[in-house]
């Protein structure tokens, strides 16, 4: 990038006062908008304040005729009970209290009944209002009568009048009566019973002026209504509500006043003419002012779009941008720079206002960048072709890039600062590095093909002698004849492990020719203790020369290994071998033990379902050499890599592509205290 391109970053002086005056417009014009809005506000709050003062005002109002209404229903309901109570006296008879009953029944048309009962609740004498029809049948007006057991138990217990709670009486033409008992005790030992009809206390005891524009009812505590009484709610009025609870001994009731009054006046009036004659001249002068600063608008808003034009295209390069100035704080970053170190705008100038270092550089690399920044302020130019550094991001990775930088100039030719742009070269050092790692692969395959040829040739040629060796061992076993004894009886068992041998070794080049070539190999089932006894002998034989002695362990009832039999044969040869060979060094001054062990797979590829285990067969080599450094293991199965200067470094290579084909998996391990355990596992019948 170059320093020509940065130069139109910063705007000209034009752009800039341009900017400046459309700022200042638009801060006025939202003074303006927030005046308008505080008296529109003003206005609101004033109208609902004025509507929920007559609100509270009427609330207020109902609040205080149902107090006085339940003080009257109390007042009344005491005053019936010193009425009640007059009418027995001692030496009253029937007959007087049958006419003062009377008398007061015609007095209290609440009262639909009044009963004079001994002290077991049977009625002695009962009259009822001569205003009703006979509501209450003299049959379940005995002594075990619910509700008047009730009252009369809680005035007894009382030692005064009691009520009951109310109680619904159906009439015959149909509907019913809210009844509630009201007892008495007297000197005699018996009882005074009133029967209450609700709906009648409601009108005699309640003052009519409270019910001509409201509805007027007695509720149970949980709202149930019993009865109400008043005018029905008109349209278009709103319910005002308030009720109050009657506490009467043994009982208790709530009395509901619903209030219908029409949406509330303004209030004051004066006061929000006012403020509408205020807000009309605002909205003039509001009026006035847009006309004038609509052409300033127009104006401004081709500026804006040219900024926000530029804006988006900084924004939407894919390369990081970074501005800092003389003293080298950060003062912009685009949004591909934040993203490609983690890090928000915010982050970057605040760390890069407070401390020399910026957060995206590695620590170790630190000084270094320091010492560039310092160079980079104090005037030196940086190279016009870039260079290449390395940044950190926020969770801590490391990442090349590539940089450059120029001046960064304003609108009158002086230098502000420096202006860098920023290409991440990560994905274009992985390709290098994956063609790399294939060129590596190719020459190594190359390698190994060649390798494969020498083998098919050695192979042919070695057939042949091979087979001549066999034939002459056959033919001295056949001269020894099959009874030879002493000296030729051991000559004859000599020569039989030479035709052994060399049968084996045909097979061993055959099976490499064939898994050279790919070509298919019949596998059969061999039971692991006739592969382990397959090897021992070769293995011995080199123990022995080492000083290495040989555990073989091998769980109870293996299953028999699927398998080519002479590849197997060879992967556990040369894994032995090795193992061997590690003990094998003058560093080695511990014991040296060969442990073969065959069991059943615990899991294979990761899994650890019992049936997948019961399938396969784990052989495992561990010897107490050295053991494997890291940098080894990395490599340990690359074709044409080892650590002796004898070796070719093909075999740990073969032995896994021998166990893959057979579908296992070759791997390796430390051992404690010390040495390596090789593991390969192979699928059972």
């Amino acid at each position: 990038m170059s320093s020509d391109a940065l130069l139109t970053v910063a705007p000209p002086r034009w752009a800039r006062s341009a900017y400046v005056r459309m700022r200042s417009l638009w801060q006025r014009w939202f003074l303006w908008l927030l005046l308008a809005v505080l008296v529109s506000v003003l206005l609101v709050t004033v109208v609902w304040l004025a509507g929920r003062h007559e609100v509270e005002q009427v609330q207020a109002q109902l609040d205080r005729d149902t107090a006085d209404a339940v003080s009257d229903l109390r007042s009344g309901f005491q005053r019936n009970a010193q009425s009640l109570r007059a009418t027995q006296t001692p030496g009253t008879d029937r007959a007087k209290w049958n006419d003062a009953a009377a008398a007061l029944l015609r007095e209290h048309r609440e009262w639909l009944r009044l009963e004079w009962r001994d002290a077991a609740l049977r009625p002695v004498e009962a009259i009822n209002t001569p205003y009703r029809m006979r509501l209450l049948d003299e049959a379940s007006r005995g002594p075990e009568q619910s509700d008047v057991m009730l009252a009369c138990a809680a005035a007894r217990k009382l030692g005064a009048g009691a009520y009951s709670p109310s109680h619904y009486v159906p009439i015959a033409g149909g509907g019913g009566v809210e009844v509630m008992e009201f007892c008495v005790p007297i000197d005699a030992g018996g009882f005074l019973v009133a029967s209450y009809s609700l709906r009648d206390a409601l009108i005699e005891l309640v003052g009519p002026t409270l019910t001509r524009g409201q509805e007027v009812a007695f509720t149970e505590t949980d709202g149930t209504r019993l009865v109400a009484l008043g005018s029905s709610r008109r349209v278009g009025t709103r319910v005002f509500t308030s009720q109050q609870l009657i506490d009467l001994p043994g009982a208790a009731l709530m009395l509901r006043v619903d209030g219908w009054r029409a949406a509330p006046d303004l209030f004051p009036n004066m006061l929000t003419a006012l403020v509408t004659a205020i807000s009309i001249a605002l909205v003039s002068v509001l009026v006035l002012l847009a006309r004038d600063t609509r052409m300033r608008l127009r104006a401004e808003r081709d500026l804006a779009d040219a900024l926000a034009f530029r804006k988006a295209m900084e924004d939407s390069v894919i390369t990081g941008l970074r501005a800092r100035d003389l003293q080298g704080r950060i003062t912009y970053v685009n949004p591909a720079f934040c993203e490609m170190v983690g890090f928000t705008p915010e982050e970057l100038m605040a760390d890069s206002a407070d401390a020399p270092e910026a957060p995206y550089w590695p620590t170790e690399l630190a000084h270094e960048y320091q010492q560039r920044q310092a160079r980079r302020l104090a005037g030196g130019m940086p190279p016009r072709e870039g260079f290449e550094s390395v940044f950190m991001r926020k969770d801590g990775t490391r990442f090349p890039v590539l940089i450059f930088e120029a001046p960064l100039i304003n609108a009158h030719r002086v230098q502000t600062g420096w202006m860098s742009a920023f290409i991440d070269v990560s994905e274009q050092r992985r390709i290098e590095e994956l063609s790399r790692a294939s060129q590596e692969r190719l020459q190594a395959s190359a390698r190994l093909a060649t390798v494969g040829e020498m083998a098919s040739l050695l192979s042919h040629e070695l057939t042949q002698p091979l087979a001549a060796i066999a034939s002459y061992a056959s033919g001295s076993l056949n001269l020894l004849g099959p009874n030879a004894k002493g000296d030729q009886g051991e000559v004859a068992m000599a020569v039989k492990r030479i035709a052994e041998q060399a049968d084996r070794a045909g097979q061993v080049i055959r099976s490499v020719h064939d898994f050279v070539r790919r070509r298919d190999r019949t596998r059969e089932a061999v039971a692991p203790q006739a592969l382990i006894d397959a090897v021992l002998p070769l293995v011995r034989l080199q123990a022995r020369k080492l000083g290495v002695i040989i555990e073989v362990v091998l769980e109870d009832r293996l299953p028999a290994a699927m398998c080519d039999r002479t590849l197997v044969e060879q992967v556990l040869l040369n894994l032995a071998r090795n193992a061997m060979q590690a003990m094998d060094s003058p560093d080695n001054v511990g014991s040296r033990v060969l442990r073969l062990r065959v069991a059943r797979a615990v899991a294979v590829g990761g899994s650890t379902a019992p049936d997948d285990a019961r399938r396969w067969l784990e052989f495992s080599v561990a010897d107490l050499g050295c053991g494997i450094s890291d940098d080894v293991a990395e490599r340990l199965f690359t074709p044409f890599f080892t650590t002796r200067a004898d070796g070719m470094g093909l075999g740990l290579s073969l032995c896994r592509t021998v166990v893959e084909q057979h579908g296992g998996a070759l791997m390796h391990e430390p051992n404690r205290p010390r040495g390596t355990i090789f593991r390969f596992t192979l699928p059972s019948t």
